[in-house]
């Protein structure tokens, strides 16, 4: 067990948390920031980062590699623990020592507080539904793009047909020598705008057809053969290619937030106005939470990291009750 106590243990790195971990520092608490990935920044890091991000503030757009930076080296001028690859299984209060213990993979944590940050719970991207040699993953098969020049001056075939999908297609002909886009529908379930771009791009449209197959040219193990099903139809064709990107979309699940007692709306965790859930001491922000006028917006969560941790400082120092500007903390 760890022999530190912290005022608060906030569970997920992505923007929310990582923000929250930033003011809770401001204010002079310990903070715990716990984190299941190997790297800070959650699902704009880590299935959006070449994405841009356009709610910000004060920023136009940013990429989600970029946003993560700059949390990063915002989270510099504070103190805290990181714990990266570490997974919560359960949450206890020890009402004697008026505390709460997490058990996660490392050893047990200590913390007087907790703030719940997990975005839409652990997320997996959804797969190709047939098999296919796994050696093919993060190679020649990808389900969200980490680094675009990856895909530099390859043949490209990008399957899925929402927003997403849509615009990896566009942003990706930029840089390939082709790219195709599959969908099982004649009509994407993209924004106009973004359908707009398609079909002014260069980039070639195979609809209506899904994928059958999926396995190495047997004269350039360095490529794929993709095999398509024309829908309602017995027609296949088979593309090579060097990369396919796969955009069906994620699942979540949120499922352990009912081992930990915590009181949920659908997947989602209901809060008061100050981010406080059913449990004493333990707060929610971010996409996981619920509640009149919510918006799933990164501004959003942003703003609630400041507003759980305040009240958190109120419960447990009511002594230490005041509000100070960022001006007057660092001027000091």
């Amino acid at each position: 067990m760890n022999d530190k106590i912290y005022d608060i243990s906030i569970i997920g790195g992505g923007p929310a948390g990582m923000f929250a971990t930033y003011y809770a520092g401001l204010r002079n608490l310990k903070v715990a920031l716990i984190e299941s990935l190997p790297k800070l920044g959650g699902q704009p890091e880590t299935l959006y980062a070449q994405k841009h991000i356009y709610d910000v503030a004060a920023l136009p757009k940013i990429s989600g590699t970029n946003l993560t930076d700059q949390l990063t080296k915002q989270l510099e001028i504070t103190s805290f623990d990181k714990y990266l690859s570490t997974s919560v299984s359960s949450i206890e209060e020890n009402k004697k020592k008026n505390l709460w213990e997490l058990t996660t993979s490392k050893g047990t944590i200590r913390s007087k507080a907790i703030i719940i940050a997990i975005g839409n719970g652990a997320f997996k991207p959804r797969k190709l539904t047939f098999d296919y040699d796994e050696t093919l993953e993060n190679n020649n098969l990808s389900y969200f793009v980490n680094n675009i020049e990856d895909f530099r001056g390859k043949d490209v075939i990008v399957a899925g047909g929402g927003d997403s999908a849509v615009d990896w297609a566009i942003d990706l002909d930029k840089v390939t020598n082709h790219t195709s886009l599959i969908h099982r529908r004649n009509k994407y379930r993209a924004m106009e705008s973004s359908v707009q771009k398609l079909n002014d791009s260069d980039v070639e449209q195979l609809n209506p057809y899904i994928i059958k197959g999926i396995n190495y040219n047997p004269n350039n193990h360095e490529k794929i053969d993709v095999t398509l099903k024309l829908i309602k139809s017995d027609e296949l064709k088979t593309i090579t290619a060097d990369k396919l990107l796969v955009n069906y979309g994620f699942v979540s699940d949120s499922r352990i937030l009912k081992d930990w007692n915590i009181d949920l709306n659908g997947p989602f965790i209901p809060v008061s106005r100050e981010m406080e859930t059913n449990l004493p001491n333990v707060f929610a922000i971010g996409d996981i939470v619920t509640y009149p006028g919510k918006l799933q917006l990164i501004a959003t969560a942003f703003a609630e990291g400041p507003i759980a941790v305040t009240k958190a400082l109120r419960n447990l120092y009511p002594d230490k009750d005041y509000f100070e500007h960022s001006t007057s903390i660092f001027e000091k």
